[in-house]
């Protein structure tokens, strides 16, 4: 049997979870090393991952299979296709910067009202959310999807509530009910999705016979599977609702600025560049195969939702005073762009779509890890108390501007491509939605430009004078993440041949074609 990279690849961020817990209190640098080899070790099986993957081979490759829960036709199926294998790798990319971002960001605090915080505890649970959302993007059978799907907001839940924002303005106990709010939200509102996605799944076996995706898949092309109109309509708006709730889509957002705002820095860019992505994917596998039908009936309004997200966003962007809350708004925004790339059904908006999650997760992580050392450094998130800091720490204006930029999709930054592919494929089948969703480029432009001006430039404030530049430590943070953004900003070649394939599949499933230019003939 041949070796099962898969599971490997998902198996050791949870067996170093595990490893990482029960390193020894009083060895919270040798729990922190651990946990950074073994995400080190996570991105290497990635890679391999990565590299073996054939563009132009199968649909899902590097498969395993095996019986899990026999009485009930539950099975152990992996596959990965390129869509799959680009999200993989951006988990694996982002969890080392996560683990050296967040070094001292569970060490005990120094004030003596405040409980010991468990060091080892937090990059065990960052270990453990990794080899979830790494498993999420390879299971092909419907129930184990469901399971990580669910089980991966346990460790999400104690992250936001057990370790909270240091730069919180009041009280600790204010701090703690405002985390512990944060947290009960982002449960309670990924829960209600869960259950409802489970209701599906049931009446997606009883209708199929089956939780595999290439059992479905092969039923449908036989003939042997057909559903009546209204059970797949049922059964989608299931399936989407839990996925729109976790990607987050207007007007089931509002659980992520609070836990973006209330977690550590770390932690928020883990929600929104690495656990909200499964949301998205998951249109794309489960939705568009499972139910194209009624995948094409829903459209309409899913564009509609999706347009709202990116303005919606983009306008309470701007009007933020907090800086966190600031990048949780732009990131309501970003999603929009991504679902609606999905759902304008053409190849350039899906391969968009596809492309702008890998990009907005690496350009959210450089924006918000960098805005954490701003903040850990001032004490505050208030946009208020800073000015002047390019004239007292240039390299950390310098590394804040650039992930700005790449937010606001500048050319030559990588999510212009995606974000460029996203618009053009939507114009060329929904020409208004189209038009619509550039209002989202103009806001982002203001809302970053005004974050940057207000902070970084003009007179020193009071308390910014004596700000030390980046340390070594957080410019090996920063530093890999812009090489990145500029990378693939210019040549975004080794993510398109990987995704393109795995594209005009799912354009296959839903049997769409990609509208053709209309050219009046010459005279």
């Amino acid at each position: 049997m041949s070796f099962p990279l898969l599971t490997a690849t998902a198996a050791l961020p949870a067996i170093g979870a595990i490893a990482t817990a029960a390193v020894p209190a009083a060895r919270r640098t040798a729990a922190k090393w651990l946990a950074l080899l073994v995400s080190l070790a996570t991105l290497v099986l990635a890679g391999i991952v990565f590299a073996r993957f054939e563009p132009g081979g199968d649909r899902y490759q590097l498969t395993e299979s095996h019986a899990w829960i026999r009485d009930f036709g539950v099975r152990y199926e992996l596959g990965v296709d390129g869509i799959g294998v680009a999200l993989i790798a951006l988990t694996a990319l982002l969890i080392p910067f996560v683990v050296l971002a967040g070094w001292h960001d569970a060490d005990p605090l120094e004030t003596s009202s405040s409980r010991w915080r468990p060091t080892q505890g937090f990059f065990a649970l960052i270990l453990m959310v990794e080899a979830m959302v790494i498993l999420s993007f390879e299971a092909t059978d419907v129930f184990l999807f469901y399971i990580l799907f669910e089980a991966m907001l346990i460790p999400m839940y104690f992250l936001i509530g057990g370790f909270g924002d240091r730069a919180h303005s009041g009280s600790d106990e204010n701090a703690a009910a405002q985390r512990s709010y944060a947290a009960v939200k982002f449960l309670l509102y990924n829960l209600a999705g869960g259950l409802i996605m489970l209701a599906a799944v049931i009446g997606l076996y009883v209708v199929a016979g089956s939780f595999s995706l290439s059992e479905i898949a092969e039923a449908r092309a036989n003939g042997s599977l057909e559903m009546a109109t209204s059970t797949e309509r049922w059964l989608f708006l299931g399936f989407f609702f839990a996925f729109a709730v976790k990607a987050p889509l207007w007007p089931l957002h509002t659980w992520l600025p609070n836990a973006m705002g209330e977690s550590t820095t770390p932690v928020a860019v883990l929600i929104t560049a690495v656990v909200d992505k499964v949301g998205t994917f998951a249109m794309l596998r489960f939705c568009l195969q499972l139910f194209p039908e009624a995948s094409k009936w829903a459209t309409p309004v899913i564009l509609v939702l999706a347009l709202i997200s990116i303005v919606y966003g983009a306008l309470l962007a701007v009007g933020q005073r907090d800086i966190k809350r600031l990048i949780a708004y732009a990131s309501i925004s970003h999603f929009g762009f991504i679902v609606l790339g999905i759902f304008a059904m053409t190849s350039q908006g899906q391969s968009g779509a596809t492309l702008y999650m890998v990009n907005h997760g690496l350009s959210t992580a450089a924006l918000m890890l960098v805005a954490g050392f701003l903040i850990t450094r001032r004490g505050s998130r208030l946009i208020a108390d800073y000015g002047g800091v390019q004239k007292v720490a240039p390299v950390l204006a310098g590394t804040f501007l650039i992930g700005g930029l790449a937010t606001l999709s500048l050319p030559g930054l990588a999510p212009f491509v995606s974000e460029f592919l996203v618009l053009v494929g939507t114009f060329s089948a929904y020409p208004v939605a189209g038009i619509i969703a550039t209002v989202g480029i103009v806001l982002a432009a203001l809302y970053v430009l005004v974050l940057y001006q207000r902070t970084m430039t003009g007179p020193v404030r009071e308390g910014i004078g004596g700000m030390p530049d980046l340390k070594v430590r957080e410019l090996a943070v920063a530093v890999p993440l812009i090489a990145l953004l500029i990378f693939l900003g210019v040549f975004p070649k080794p993510l398109t041949d990987v995704v393109n394939p795995a594209v005009q599949h799912t354009m296959q499933d839903v049997q769409k074609k990609d509208p053709q230019p209309e050219v009046e003939a010459a005279k």
